[in-house]
This record gives C-alpha cells, structure tokens and sequence, in this order.
C-alpha cells in the first residue's frame, strides 16, 4: 500500500512520520511531480498537477473539516474525497463560539476598554431570553456548539440546508425556513461550509433581517461574508458589532478596515486547528478499513460532490 502526503501551509516531516507509525505495513512519502502512483492521498490545498499526475487514488483524506478548496479543483472521476468528521475539533470550537457569544452578552469588551481608562463602573446584566442564538449550519461542529452554548441556557435555535434535529435546538431547514431562523436570531454564529449555494449568504438582505442589536460570529469561511455589508450595517446601529475568524484573504491585509474597527474582534483563523495526532489516527484508521475491503459508504465525513461538503 503506498500513500502519498500533499499538503501546504504545514510541515510535512511530523505528518510523515505519524502516518508511517500508524501505518507500519505502508510506504508513506511526501509528493512531488512525477512521484510514483499511490493508492490513497492525504492532503491540504494541493496544486491541481497532484490530481493530474495522481489519477488512479483509491481515495482522498482532507486534513481539515473544509473541502472547498479542493472542490475547486479537477478531482479525478470516482475517487471519494473524506474529510476530517472531528479529530479535537468540535471542543474547540464551542470553546471559541461560547467565549465569543458569553464575551459580548457579558459585555466584557466594554468593561475591558472601561478598565483600560481607570473607570470602575457597573452595567445592568442582560436577560438570556433576549439574546436568542442562531446556529448556521448543523453537522458535527454546529451541533457541538448548539449543545455547549443550551448549557449556558440561552435559546438556541439552527439552520441547515436539509432538515435536522438537535435535542433542545429549534430547527429550521432551506429556504422557507431561512426567513424564519433569521428574525428569530440576535447571535448569529455560521459554521456553513463553503459552497456556491453558501456563498456571500452574509450579506445585507440576510444580516438585516436578524433581530435589532444582532451580533455575527463567522467561523466558517470568509466567503460566507460580504464585509462592507457588514460594516454598514453595525455603522448604522442595526447590528451591535462581529467577531470574525476568517476572512476572504487570509492573512488578513494590512490596510482591512476590520483591523481597527472599535466594534469588530477578529482573530487569526484559530476557532479550531487541526490536532495532528488525532487527525492521523482517524485518517490511518479510515484507510486500514479501506485497505481490508470496507466500502467508502461506510466511512465517517465522505464528501458528496453535488453538495460540496
């Protein structure tokens, strides 16, 4: 079995050596052009000559949750692509979407700045009930998020592209039920994957229709979100303000009006980085069961190429 590491943005020797490790009977090399045919490829962003040169994968593992940037590419016809279903993801981000969500409905940005100017002053707490949050997306990290943040008993309710059902969430699916979800939102976070169904879904027409004093948290992708759209509408009093942690380019540009926006957190892309020792063992995992006969249906995070996630 011969497997095959493409991946930029990291380094390639300690994923080398934890696939070989869980992988003692395979031969695990770090592409190149012209490098042999292999059975099965793990990969970040590669350059369409990989899927050019590799034509005859058994299947492809996505090191991240997000596939879009492989679904721009030319993928061989009839190789699966498996994303990561998890791997220390999800707890992440709850951790990164309730300190978000808490943070702002505490009002503890504001108490910060206070601080920072010697002021010691209360403010009045704010009641849960009117700071419904609305989860964008319902599959593995929208329903850990949904659930951590129903532990802090605010409303909590979701949308997704198909109808779902999450205990103590109130659902909404498609189309007809966008609307809805949207006026019945005050904290929208989106954890969308990015396809062209998803794309710019935060904009103007969408962000008007939350609950007045709406505060957005995008850790998804920065295409879900039309950034002028945004800062219009927090200008113009209708939305309290953002946390974003991803962008349209990343890193974000040096002269981006989010940069110095008083009513806008970002952080650098870090809501939920890729754990390297779990993402190998669910990875190696997935291919030994391909490699002793179990069917792709089988497996946990294939992604559907009509959907694009």
């Amino acid at each position: 079995m011969r497997v095959t590491f493409c991946c930029t943005d990291t380094k390639a020797q300690p994923w080398l050596e934890g696939l070989r490790a869980a992988l003692p009977g395979a031969s695990v090399d770090l592409w190149s052009a012209g490098a042999a045919p292999a059975d099965y490829a793990v990969v970040w962003v590669p350059p369409q000559q990989f899927f050019d040169e590799q034509a005859g994968l058994k299947a492809v593992f996505n090191i991240g949750a997000g596939v879009d940037a492989l679904m721009k590419l030319r993928l061989p016809a009839g190789v699966p692509v498996v994303r990561l279903d998890d791997a220390g993801m999800s707890a992440q981000m709850a951790e990164y979407v309730c300190h978000a969500v808490i943070r702002h409905f505490r009002e503890f940005d504001a108490y910060e700045a206070e601080v920072a100017e010697g002021k010691w002053s209360y403010r009045k707490p704010h009641q849960r009930e009117d700071f419904p949050v609305g989860v964008m997306g319902l599959g593995v990290l929208g329903e850990r998020v949904s659930r951590a943040l129903a532990q802090f008993d605010f409303p909590v309710v979701g949308w997704s592209r198909s109808a779902k059902t999450v205990a103590g969430v109130k659902c909404f699916s498609g189309e007809a039920g966008l609307h809805d979800f949207l006026a019945a939102t005050r904290i929208l976070v989106c954890l969308l994957p990015l396809t062209p169904d998803t794309q710019n879904i935060l904009r103007r027409e969408t962000l008007q229709r939350l609950l007045p004093g709406a505060y957005l948290i995008n850790v998804a992708r920065g295409g879900h979100l039309v950034d002028d759209d945004l800062i219009a509408l927090i200008d113009s009093g209708h939305m309290a303000g953002a946390t974003l942690d991803v962008f349209r380019t990343e890193p974000l540009p040096a002269a981006h009006p989010f940069w110095c926006h008083p009513k806008i957190t970002i952080t650098p892309h870090t809501s939920a980085r890729t754990l390297r020792e779990e993402s190998i063992a669910q990875i190696a995992g997935k291919i030994r069961a391909l490699d002793r006969g179990a069917s792709i249906a089988s497996l946990a995070g294939v992604v559907d190429p009509k959907k694009g996630y």
